[in-house]
């Protein structure tokens, strides 16, 4: 039987710490609490939103007239190099787990906030590493037929920070099937220690954000000319958000509660109860600002719901 929850504040479901409320709030825990709750979504004919971590989402201060589903499937498993874990499965959780079985190739992820799915979902990457890298299958529930499916890791359709579950929006991911490699467990504990040390010391953790709000930009985007002036970036792949942001002048800045991280400039944090409308001004004035200063035009990375 479902439980459904009334009048919910997203405010405590987000790592941004704000929002508005819902209308209604269901949590599922499984395929067929998945399939309930977006078939009574329809009898209401009430639209939804699939929720996870919360970690790269900002909620409009208005209150959402809809559902509001919340996967919390914490399967987890292993078999030899491989392991099944449940979309609702904290990250971070999933990596100590494999750590446990001396499996390695997600540790580049410590740290990062947020769920399975939607690291599945957003294709997280971090320090060279994907999901992409280590996803052999991906279960999830089609939206409109209820079915369950099965995606390769081809048909998954990973690019950066995206996939063929953020692109189409069709489908619920249920869990991931991860494929690893045998390690020693301390030296897979070092890695996960070092990572979690880097974040702790250039990223604002103390205080409520949604993590990157841009994302990087591809070297072969940016003239030649203007990549004189990000010369340590010249030979490789990307120039960060936080660089370019940074070279724009814009560190520190505020509108409202909200204000650009001094500790990492592609952060921007809830310092003093920050509402949706300042988040989406100062997201607006960076793009704004890096078009004027390098005429590059900076994508979000964070999903707003309005």
């Amino acid at each position: 039987m479902l439980n459904i929850q009334e009048e919910v504040s997203l405010k405590d479901f987000t790592t941004f710490k704000i929002g508005g409320r819902t209308k209604y709030f269901i949590k599922a825990s499984n395929d067929n609490e998945i399939k309930g709750a977006v078939k009574w979504t329809k009898e209401k004919k009430l639209p939804f939103f699939i929720l996870g971590g919360g970690s790269n989402i900002l909620f409009s201060d208005s209150d959402y007239n809809g559902v509001i589903i919340k996967i919390e499937n914490r399967e987890l498993n292993f078999k030899g190099n491989e392991v099944i874990a449940g979309a609702g499965i904290v990250f971070l959780k999933l990596i100590l787990f494999c750590k446990e079985k001396s499996l390695s190739g997600l540790e580049w992820g410590a740290g990062i906030p947020g769920t399975v799915g939607g690291a599945i979902f957003g294709n997280a990457g971090a320090f060279g590493g994907e999901v992409k890298n280590n996803i052999k299958e991906v279960l999830a529930v089609d939206k409109e037929t209820l079915e369950e499916k099965r995606f390769s890791s081809k048909d998954c359709k990973f690019s950066y920070r995206n996939s063929i579950f953020k692109k189409t929006k069709k489908y619920i991911i249920s869990s991931g099937i991860f494929s690893l490699e045998k390690k020693e467990k301390g030296e897979i504990g070092r890695v996960i220690r070092e990572h979690i040390l880097y974040r702790k010391e250039h990223h604002p953790l103390g205080q409520p954000s949604a993590g990157s709000i841009f994302k990087n930009i591809k070297t072969k985007d940016i003239e030649n000319s203007l990549l004189e002036r990000f010369f340590e970036f010249k030979e490789k792949a990307e120039v960060p958000a936080a660089y370019i942001i940074d070279k724009a002048g814009l560190k520190g800045k505020r509108v409202g509660g909200a204000k650009i991280s001094e500790k990492h400039t592609n952060f921007i944090v809830n310092y003093d109860n920050a509402k949706a409308k300042d988040i989406i001004s100062l997201i607006n004035f960076i793009k704004g600002e890096v078009k004027k200063k390098f005429d590059i035009e900076l994508k979000e990375e964070v999903i707003i719901i309005k």
